[in-house]
């Protein structure tokens, strides 16, 4: 079932409307979950950062040994066309995605072919910028490169995450803060995570166990240009506990502030209230 509505979707070599099929019983990617995605956003007639998502998308299909057939010139062009069969005001959920097709040795490993593309449009709206998310902590921990494909945005990788996001609803809350094989801080179950101290602030170090997301950056970079100072290091649990403010950093809806984690109470504050104006100004400046 989809997320949205109003879906578009491009497949070989033309748009469809709706949810079309896209893959056969024996593709590699439905039967041994060789598939590979990436999300960008369309709001507001505007889509930040939408190459920078493309050319990821063909960096994560390499990474999972699928051989990309679109280049990222070609999927912005393809993408801004089915953009411009939405209304302006519509918020778009754009996602390119790649599958394994054929299969190669031991049928395990994915042929030396090329690999399916699609690239789907759905219209899912942006959350309200007053709205907030509570965290507690999970049992499940943020896999390593030599166990998980931790360099692709990879649908194999979720499972883990819905098996956080589980275990967070059962104890009433919405997300989870989640730790990396070392037990520090690696970001949450759906987005990384920023913290807020004296004005500071701090984000998990990139370290190989999750994506250092655009958006991640994009917060990072826009904080320091306006006279922030920002943190990339290693933080703990406690650390969060002694923060001042904390939010979430995603694709999906930019800037997610966070008022609770696991009976820490935090205001939604003036430095994560001026992250998401940097960043709406910053999108809206091209």
């Amino acid at each position: 079932m989809a997320t949205g509505k109003n879906i578009r979707t491009y497949f070989e070599g033309t748009w469809h409307e709706g949810d079309v099929m896209i893959m056969r019983a024996a593709d590699h990617g439905s039967w041994l979950g060789t598939t590979v995605f990436d999300g960008a956003r369309y709001v507001d007639g505007v889509a930040p950062d939408l190459e920078a998502h493309l050319a990821r998308v063909n960096r994560s299909a390499e990474a999972l040994m699928i051989r990309p057939t679109v280049s990222t010139a070609e999927m912005l062009e393809i993408a801004w066309e089915g953009l411009r069969l939405y209304p302006k005001d519509a918020a778009v959920y754009i996602r390119p995605m790649y599958w394994g097709i054929e299969s190669g040795h031991m049928g395990i490993l994915p042929a030396e072919a090329d690999g399916g593309f699609a690239l789907c449009l759905e219209e899912i709206p942006m959350a309200a910028p007053e709205a907030t998310v509570r965290l507690t902590t999970t049992q499940f921990r943020r896999p390593v490169i030599e166990s998980s494909v931790c360099n692709a945005k990879a649908g194999c990788l979720y499972p883990n995450n819905a098996r956080m996001l589980a275990e967070a609803k059962a104890k009433g809350y919405d997300n989870t803060l989640v730790a990396d094989a070392m037990g520090n801080v690696a970001e949450s179950a759906t987005a990384n995570a920023f913290m807020v101290k004296d004005g500071e602030v701090f984000t998990p170090i990139a370290n190989g166990t999750f994506l250092s997301g655009i958006t991640r950056a994009r917060h990072i970079a826009n904080l320091r240009a306006d006279g922030v100072k920002v943190h990339e290091t290693v933080l703990t649990f406690d650390d969060f506990r002694a923060a001042d403010e904390v939010f979430l950093s995603g694709n999906l809806m930019k800037v997610t502030p966070v008022t609770e984690f696991d009976g820490t109470h935090y205001q939604h504050g003036p430095v994560t209230r001026r992250t998401r104006e940097l960043y709406w100004d910053w999108a809206h400046s091209g």
